[in-house]
């Protein structure tokens, strides 16, 4: 691996260096990937527990840049039930929409690429492991199984095509088989009623543009339930939206979830909207999940020192203070992370065992998880990282 100078900075010949062997690597994934009529064999796996709609299982997702490896996503573990909201929190930059991503095999490539694990999608019938499917498996997945509303509608949808026609090739490129043009110019008006836009038929002839900020959501929504998916990953849906319309688009996708009886993997730095939303919270931090748990056990029993300063740093009502806590420090270079815990260099409640490697995930209950040294004593810790 080529060396940094004393500014901190790489050569011309350095990056050129790791540029080449980062071209070695993706193209060996990139070869792998774009096989032709792969047996079924290769990408079929079985569920740990039928229950769950999604299983994340030491996920690791790394970008090969020319400065060096970033390992956005390092040894990640979680489950998404069916019928159930898992909310994944974190500050930006810790991994959360790569996660999703790495579900959705949406990476930028040829430099992101999932290196380790597996993500277990259940098909009902099969399961298959995503992470191991080749892209014409994938295209199938993708809208029927599995679909993502994004972060900024004004970006997700084309500006130069009407809203009908976005939302109609969804329906034709996924559930369009034996389907005329006016069945799915129906679908298509229904969906728009659906996520409660009153005026289908007028919207249908317009352009994004014309429409605001939590109609152009709505529309993305539709666009995202359009084939009944089983899971629903909605990357931060609401943050661009004001506190009223962010609260009807919740209402929204509440009802959906229901009605469709979908999972949610619902994606956020909102403490208010997972609390409001989330029947599961899954912590993050520089790529890795540092505590997961119910609701319940996250907001009322929160135990890793980062999800405490998160729960410090918002607002409550009712409650007059000076000024927010602020967790001190900074996040550690992702190309260069530390050998020990993530958190220690900005946590204020370090214990002896900091020192040590990275805290294993310890079992504080059922459903409550942490990965803490301050919680060692007289636990047993998991082996298997999950």
């Amino acid at each position: 691996m080529a060396k940094k100078n004393t500014d901190g900075y790489l050569s011309a010949r350095d990056a050129r260096k790791i540029s080449k062997e980062n071209r070695k690597i993706t193209n060996a994934y990139e070869k792998q990937r774009k096989r032709k009529n792969v047996p079924e064999s290769e990408y079929l796996t079985t569920m740990h527990d039928p229950r769950n709609a999604v299983e994340f299982d030491n996920l690791h997702t790394y970008f090969f840049t020319d400065a060096g490896t970033v390992k956005a996503v390092d040894g990640v573990s979680f489950d998404v039930p069916i019928g159930k909201t898992v909310g994944v929190v974190g500050e930006s930059g810790c991994g959360k929409s790569v996660t999703s991503l790495s579900l959705m095999q949406l990476l930028q490539r040829p430099q992101g690429q999932v290196v380790e694990g597996e993500i277990r999608l259940n098909l009902g019938s099969k399961a298959y492991d995503v992470t191991k499917a080749p892209n014409e498996v994938l295209q199938k997945l993708r809208g029927n199984f599995v679909s993502m509303i994004f972060q900024e509608p004004m970006t997700a949808l084309n500006p130069v095509f009407r809203i009908g026609d976005q939302v109609d090739e969804v329906i034709a490129l996924h559930d369009g088989e034996g389907k005329s043009e006016a069945e799915i110019k129906a679908r298509t008006i229904e969906l728009l009623e659906m996520v409660g836009i009153a005026n289908s038929e007028g919207v249908y002839m317009m352009y994004p543009h014309e429409l605001s900020g939590g109609m152009r959501q709505r529309v993305v929504i539709a666009m995202a339930l359009a084939c009944n998916p089983k899971v629903i990953i909605a990357d931060e849906p609401t943050t661009a939206l004001d506190v009223t319309i962010q609260a009807q688009i919740l209402d929204l996708l509440r009802q959906l979830k229901d009605r469709i009886n979908s999972a949610i993997m619902f994606i956020t730095h909102d403490l208010g909207v997972i609390a409001e939303m989330a029947d599961y919270v899954v912590v993050m931090y520089a790529g890795r999940v540092v505590e997961q748990g119910t609701a319940e056990d996250i907001f009322y029993h929160p135990a890793h020192p980062y999800t405490i300063g998160l729960m410090a740093s918002k607002p409550v009502v009712g409650k007059k203070v000076d000024s927010l806590y602020s967790i001190p420090g900074k996040v550690p270079n992702p190309i260069n992370m530390p050998n020990y815990c993530y958190f220690k260099d900005r946590c204020e409640m370090c214990v002896e065992g900091c020192d040590g490697d990275y805290p294993p995930m310890i079992s504080l209950s059922e459903t409550h998880k942490v990965s803490c040294y301050r919680y060692t004593e007289g636990k047993e810790a998991e082996t298997d990282g999950r």
